[in-house]
């Protein structure tokens, strides 16, 4: 059962870049961003990281919190989040729990290839986790601050 727009998102755990369970639910009272990618250190999630680490300030001030979700280990998104300083967790969804709740782990087609693997996606959440907009298929030119002018323009507090 894939989440829909305007319900309450079933909560999940997940190890962080430094294997620290985190819950959804530890994020109850902030607005949640969370972000599904498909691997660290490619040029496409390189680039959306990046950009939400020039805009996490501007996501703070409107107290929400940015998470991003990939199958990658704890141990590469360290190494990520060293490379790039990204003041954000990655949480490692290594069995794709998350991304198939949220109906993003897809069959994807690559130079003949096809694999299963995640379709990138934001989903917002209001305070109270109930899924409030959803970005499938995103592109990553202006994404961040799409998502970003949505939360300024929907919060309500």
């Amino acid at each position: 059962m894939q989440v829909e727009l305007g319900t309450k998102v079933k909560d999940f755990t997940l190890p962080n870049q430094n294997g620290e369970e985190v819950s959804l639910s530890d994020f109850q009272g902030k607005y949640v961003v969370l972000y599904f990618y498909p691997k660290d250190m490619t040029p496409g999630c390189t680039t959306e990281a990046c950009d939400f680490r020039d805009h996490h300030e501007r996501f703070r001030e409107l107290d929400a919190v940015i998470v991003g979700i990939s199958p990658d280990p704890e141990a590469r998104h360290q190494k990520f989040i060293d490379k790039h300083e990204l003041p954000f967790t990655l949480l490692s969804d290594e069995n794709h729990q998350a991304a198939d709740q949220f109906g993003v782990w897809k069959l994807k087609k690559n130079f003949g290839k096809e694999y299963y693997g995640i379709e990138r996606s934001t989903f917002i959440l209001d305070k109270e986790g109930k899924l409030i907009k959803e970005y499938r298929k995103v592109r990553v030119k202006d994404h961040v601050v799409d998502a970003l002018n949505y939360l300024k323009e929907n919060k309500a507090d």
